[in-house]
């Protein structure tokens, strides 16, 4: 039958640290239990798309697998029915913590409706601030049938170009909040769908062990280790265990020696010459700036771009991992992996961050992320090599529809690693392979420069915050990854605040591996007398401390021309024990280079009586500064921000979108379209974080 021919269809993704590529691989392995045949490729290899699952990157760019294709679709000499014959589906993944949501699928979405693709399921639109598998799992759930009216209708109609025009930009609209959306009887508000009752009893129900009455009576509280009714009491629905594609083997061959990955993949290893601490010892944030020798590497940097930095996974917690899997005297063996003959895995492929021949702990320690939260598909892998069924049915039920609240509360949110659910649930014993086969690239850490290389030839200078996350039912206390890992290795050449270190560390030389990653945007104006705004609260300062130490050297050298305006705008919550770079920042405001330092101390500010009031943010001070609206809208200034994209940006966005409409004495919706005209004029930057 036509249908049966036309049922193969093409998955394609574009992944930067692989969840697109786990979220197309389980669309890919569930095809077959609807009826399809589904092939897998990324889209740096293939241009031939029907279902897309791309992620965002950095300022709300593709990923760096989908460029390629990006730069293919983008070609202005392609014809406007470039892809007319192309019905497709697309999720993208993004994250709402950051101004350009989406943004990777959202090119790819556009371009291709621009060239006559046509959508035969409305695009859906992940978001990680919120957990990714709220839109995922029921987008998945919805392709299915998505699907089976596509083929049936190209069956029925005999030709490939088949019109879905309720799915197409005939009915393409925006909503109240000027969203862009589709309107087709496949659409659901996929942030607010619940499954039902019935459609939550779909699927394999899996039902739970005999529970004693009088225990669960006790029992009142859910943790990670136990749930409570309902969903302790509830059939489950679990996604399909992945397939097994590997096989991983030990030879007794000893490896030592190893300490960084000897493929850098453009690194560089550069030492530091000077590691201070900026904050008090009370400080509740401990902050600390770092001086890089580059000059020897010759690598070029402008103000405003950033370095990735290597950094390994804790021994501690790498030789606690080992032992757990009783691999501990196997450490030092070589590694070598190959793909199981008999793997269902569509397009299987040894994955590229497991170095052939290196030793196991070499790879636990540098190639592969042990930290970061087990996605459901994990979850489920290892639920199936658990052998106590109490433990089990809490597996199942973290990784299962029913149970998606719990996974968020203990899991996600939780911040909840491997090594976690490892210690949670004795009875999981998984195999090197299952780890190989779900544990994420371990990526590098980046940070802004703060520093102008016309200021500190051949160095540069970035500053951190040392990320404590504190002790939960979970998880025990711990530091960040990088930061924690970086603290600790320059703890023997740390200053203190308020001395002088020395140009040079002596005794003990340490080094650390970086990779320069220029920003495309976050530059000063090439024009000297365009105004300037910046807002920086924390550590979010570091670009703009190097921004002003080149504006300075540029007025020295350049003393006839005319520079524009400079605006600083800096919180902290002591100026006494956190006040970053407060000598340098009031220099540049007593010599000129900057014109406004505005700041705050949010705990710092009692009030006549020696209450301390409600605290103040850079976000109060912007509002209520003169001339802000008028620097962006008449004089054609820029404005920078740079710090915690969950709070501060957020707080700083709606704040400035309050003095447009001040301003220009114009509603909300039009003050929204007035700071998107900024955005698009690269007059509204952002360097942001979660």
């Amino acid at each position: 039958m036509p249908c049966e021919v036309a049922a193969r269809f093409l998955i394609l993704y574009g992944s930067q640290r692989g969840q697109a590529q786990s979220i197309a691989e389980e669309i890919c392995q569930q095809a077959a239990e609807h009826g399809f045949t589904a092939d897998i490729n990324c889209l740096s290899n293939q241009h031939k798309p029907v279902v897309f699952v791309v992620s965002t990157t950095g300022d709300g760019d593709p990923p760096d697998t989908a460029q390629k294709f990006v730069r293919k679709i983008k070609n202005k000499s392609l014809p406007h029915n470039h892809f007319s014959h192309l019905h497709y589906a697309l999720l993208a993944l993004g994250d709402t913590n950051y101004a350009n949501f989406c943004n990777g699928g959202k090119t790819i979405d556009s371009r291709l409706q621009q060239l006559g693709a046509k959508h035969f399921y409305a695009t859906g639109h992940a978001d990680d601030g919120t957990g990714l598998e709220v839109v995922v799992d029921p987008w998945i759930e919805g392709l299915w049938d998505a699907l089976k009216k596509t083929f049936s209708s190209m069956a029925t109609s005999d030709q490939q170009d088949t019109d879905l025009s309720d799915c197409t930009q005939d009915n393409f609209h925006k909503n109240a909040s000027g969203q862009e959306k589709y309107k087709s009887d496949l659409e659901v508000d996929l942030h607010l769908l619940k499954l039902s009752e019935t459609d939550s009893q779909k699927g394999k129900a899996i039902t739970s062990d005999s529970i004693d009455v009088e225990t669960l009576s006790t029992v009142l509280v859910a943790s990670l280790k136990q749930s409570v009714p309902p969903l302790s009491e509830s059939a489950l629905n679990v996604p399909a265990l992945p397939a097994s594609y590997l096989e991983v083997r030990l030879e007794k061959v000893s490896t030592e020696g190893e300490t960084v990955p000897s493929d850098k993949d453009g690194y560089h290893e550069v030492s530091i010459s000077k590691a201070v601490q900026l904050t008090q010892d009370d400080a509740v944030k401990t902050a600390i700036s770092l001086e890089l020798d580059i000059s020897e590497q010759n690598l070029a940097y402008q103000p405003g771009d950033a370095f990735d930095i290597l950094c390994p996974n804790r021994a501690s917690e790498v030789e606690e991992l080992l032992l757990r899997l009783d691999l501990q005297t196997q450490k030092n063996c070589a590694v070598q992996v190959n793909l199981l003959k008999n793997s269902s895995k569509k397009a299987a492929k040894i994955p590229l961050r497991i170095p052939q021949n290196g030793s196991l702990q070499f790879i636990l320690t540098w190639c592969l992320e042990i930290r970061r939260a087990p996605n459901k598909a994990f979850v489920r892998a290892l639920a199936d090599f658990t052998q106590n069924s109490s433990e089990k049915r809490r597996l199942l039920e973290l990784c299962s529809k029913e149970g998606s609240a719990d996974y968020n509360s203990f899991v996600r949110d939780a911040n909840v690693c491997l090594l976690d659910l490892l210690r949670a649930f004795p009875s999981c014993l998984p195999p090197l392979s299952l780890l190989f086969e779900h544990l994420p690239k371990l990526q590098p850490r980046a940070y802004s420069a703060a520093s102008s290389s016309l200021q500190h030839p051949g160095k540069v200078h970035f500053v951190f915050n040392v990320v404590e996350l504190p002790a939960r039912p979970e998880h025990p206390a711990r530091t960040g990854l990088c930061t924690g890992w970086l603290a600790g290795h320059v703890s023997s050449i740390l200053w203190p605040l308020g001395t002088v270190p020395a140009s040079e560390q002596s005794g003990l030389i340490l080094t650390v591996h970086v990779r320069p990653r220029p920003s495309s945007t976050f530059h000063l104006p090439a024009d000297l007398s365009v105004p300037v705004v910046m807002v920086g609260p924390g550590t979010g300062v570091a670009p703009f401390i190097g921004f002003l130490q080149q504006r300075e050297k540029e007025r020295e050298a350049n003393q006839e021309a005319t520079f524009g305006e400079t605006w600083l705008f800096f919180g902290c919550r002591h100026k006494d024990k956190d006040f970053l770079f407060r000598e340098e920042l009031e220099r540049f405001a007593h010599n000129g280079t900057l014109s406004h330092l505005i700041v705050c101390f949010s705990r710092d500010e009692p009030d006549a009586a020696g209450t301390v009031n409600s605290p103040t943010y850079v976000q109060h001070n912007f509002l209520h500064a003169k001339n802000v609206a008028s620097i962006l809208i008449k004089d054609k200034g820029s404005l920078y921000v740079c710090g915690d994209a969950k709070n501060m940006t957020k707080d700083v966005n709606d704040t400035l979108l309050e003095i447009i409409g001040n301003e220009l004495q114009i509603d909300k919706l039009d003050a929204m379209k007035t700071v998107a005209g900024l955005r698009e004029e690269k007059r509204y930057l952002q360097d942001i974080w979660s």
